[in-house]
């Protein structure tokens, strides 16, 4: 009776899971992909060991102005008066507290959906220029100069422009130099826009670092082959310029003589990080501050690196999964690393979880305070440096 019973099970067993099988295979098949993705390489990520021993100094983070914002993701300050850019297409000023918005450079409506946000703008990189003007970046509409006391906006450089026969699709960062002329900026993508962030990283295709000169107008291509650049940060002595690839866990170095002619070379400043590098900042000790709001736990499992040499695994789940989906898989993980000026690991800041501050895009050192950016949270944290 019970081989009889079992075999039963069996087929039943096989019935049922050939019948989901074939048509989940069938849709499977027939089902567009919206993403083409490559096959990349990463190497085992580094041992969360030594300066990278994972702690829960982040949590030690106050959350300010919470609720009253959302999704900060860079921080700058003329003085004491900080200014971020939001994800409902502000640029805002703080002043003794008192939040105001100063610009938008898209139009409404404005929420926090992300249909509203080709519309309405996406704020991201932010820079203080040389006569205390703001420099901001437009994920949706390019470049732009804003006066950070009237709020008037300058067009610097359009997305409707092509730029050598490419045109810009997710404008990201931005550096100035001391002088203001050049501005060092990075397109994410030519093709997919902020909204669809999570297809770029999925298909790891290849952008580039631009070059705005502010007398001539030009725009130059410095760097191509970059997989989602998107940090850019000038060296203290405006020597080389470095740039984040996301996907790619690494940061890339574009070298120029002292004299200011262009060198050229480009190498690797850090390779192989322990998470996907956002923004990059400098700190007060001549290094840099890199805000990671992905890590590649090891040990531990890296959904990132298993899925970096399977595009075939990648291509069914965004036909069977929206991305709001796929993030949920993701686990949060905010971590903030300092780099010495030649690269090397100083201390590193984590919060396993995201209890504190989750989705960390950005580390601004202020007066003795890390001034930490999201461009998820409704907050903007702050963490005391003489005490953790």
């Amino acid at each position: 009776g019970s081989t009889y019973s079992s075999k039963v099970f069996r087929v039943t067993f096989l019935t049922l899971a050939v019948s989901v099988a074939v048509p989940l295979l069938g849709v499977t098949v027939l089902l567009d992909c919206p993403i083409d993705p490559q096959p990349i390489s990463l190497k085992e990520p580094p041992l969360l060991t030594g300066v990278l021993e994972p702690n829960t100094k982040l949590r030690k983070a106050e959350r300010l102005w919470e609720n009253q914002l959302v999704g900060p993701e860079s921080i700058v300050n003329i003085g004491d008066v900080l200014f971020t850019g939001t994800a409902d297409g502000k640029i805002i000023k703080i002043e003794d507290g008192e939040i105001q918005t100063i610009a938008r450079i898209g139009h409404g409506p404005c929420g926090e959906c992300r249909e509203d946000e080709p519309a309405c703008g996406r704020p991201l990189g932010m820079r203080v220029g040389p006569n205390n003007t703001l420099f901001v970046a437009d994920a949706y509409y390019g470049l732009y100069e804003v006066d950070p006391d009237t709020g008037e906006t300058k067009m610097l450089v359009s997305t409707k422009t092509l730029i050598e026969g490419q045109k810009l699709s997710f404008v990201n960062d931005l550096t100035v130099t001391r002088d203001g002329r050049k501005i060092y900026f990075t397109d994410s993508s030519s093709k997919w826009q902020r909204q669809d962030y999570l297809f770029l990283v999925m298909e790891a295709t290849d952008d580039g670092l631009l070059e705005y000169d502010t007398v001539t107008k030009e725009v130059k291509v410095l760097m191509v082959g970059l997989r989602f650049p998107n940090g850019v940060q000038l060296s203290p002595a405006e020597d080389f310029v470095l740039v984040q690839e996301t996907t790619m866990a690494r940061i890339r170095r574009r070298v120029y003589y002292v004299s200011g002619l262009m060198k050229g070379g480009a190498d690797m400043f850090v390779e192989n990080m322990p998470g996907l590098p956002d923004n990059i900042r400098l700190s007060s000790s001549g290094g840099y501050w890199v805000a990671m709001a992905v890590v590649r736990p090891n040990p531990g499992f890296s959904l990132l690196d298993f899925l970096s040499e399977k595009p075939w695994i990648k291509r069914m789940i965004f036909k069977l999964l929206s991305q709001e989906t796929v993030t949920k898989f993701v686990p949060k993980y905010s971590l903030v690393v300092e780099l010495s000026e030649t690269g090397s690991y100083k201390r590193s800041f984590h919060d396993p979880s995201g209890v504190r501050v989750a989705y960390v895009s950005e580390a601004h050192e202020h007066n003795g305070h890390l001034y930490l950016g999201s461009f998820r949270s409704p907050y903007i944290g702050r963490l005391d440096l003489q005490h953790v």
